[in-house]
């Protein structure tokens, strides 16, 4: 069973996946590529469009929300799941946006290395698989998105590094405690990171998302962001989601 969501980015709507659906990460990770959040995000309205990837891009919503923030970037979304290529797929041409994207169904370690984007998104499993943990022995579709099946962290990374041409941005949201490994990725990859911003869901309350943005073959400066925070104290949302929400 699936549903169609407004977004309320530009009249975008998603199809989804009933008992599913994307999370203020993927807004932010939109937010955070648009320059919106404090990095060096990508440029609005350019001469010549975007080429963007998105890995591991699901129902495609970071996608359309990025493609709506910077009017008229070409965007590609890559994800191992059928079903969920199929659902942005449908969902591009209910939105008309067929000339300016295109969503494909492969395992990441599959893209060819083009070194002709510049930039790629990923909003990517944030968990290893554990052999022995309910799931994943015969993983889903939920599953596979939030675990680390067939690609990890430090594969999304070469990959982004394959496809990027050199200064292209990758644009990554995460979880803190991976850090060390997303670092670490990155600059085998030859991604320097540049900017950090922690998101915490509410005041006094620890990081449980953080925003990185690298540079190909960029020199070593890594810039700490303000803190966000998602929720105010009787459980709404900011004021600055709501701005990253365009609902303000």
């Amino acid at each position: 069973m699936e549903r169609i969501d407004d977004t309320g980015f530009g009249g975008i709507r998603v199809i989804q996946k009933k008992g599913s659906g994307y999370g203020v990460d993927a807004v932010l990770l939109a937010a955070f590529a648009a320059g919106e959040t404090g990095a060096k995000g990508l440029p609005k309205g350019s001469a010549a469009p975007l080429r963007i990837a998105d890995l591991g891009t699901g129902c495609g919503v970071a996608a359309f929300i990025l493609h709506h923030k910077l009017s008229g970037a070409l965007m590609t979304g890559y994800d191992i799941s059928a079903n969920a290529i199929d659902r942005a797929q449908r969902a591009c041409i209910m939105n008309g946006l067929s000339e300016d994207m295109d969503f494909i169904c492969t395992d990441i370690n599959d893209i060819r290395a083009s070194a002709d984007f510049d930039a790629v998104i990923t909003n990517p499993p944030y968990f290893r698989r554990t052999v022995n943990e309910p799931g994943a022995a015969d993983p889903d579709e939920r599953y596979v998105a939030r675990h680390e099946t067939t690609a990890d962290i430090s594969d999304f990374a070469a990959v982004s590094s394959g496809m990027l041409r050199d200064g292209g941005h990758l644009y990554m949201v995460h979880r803190p405690d991976r850090l060390a490994d997303i670092f670490s990725a990155m600059r085998a990859a030859g991604i320097e990171p540049k900017d950090m911003q922690f998101v915490i869901p509410m005041t006094d309350k620890a990081a449980n998302i953080v925003l990185i943005h690298g540079v190909k073959g960029a020199g070593s400066e890594l810039r700490m962001l303000p803190q966000i925070t998602v929720h105010t104290t009787d459980g709404g949302y900011t004021y600055e989601i709501l701005k990253y929400y365009e609902r303000v």
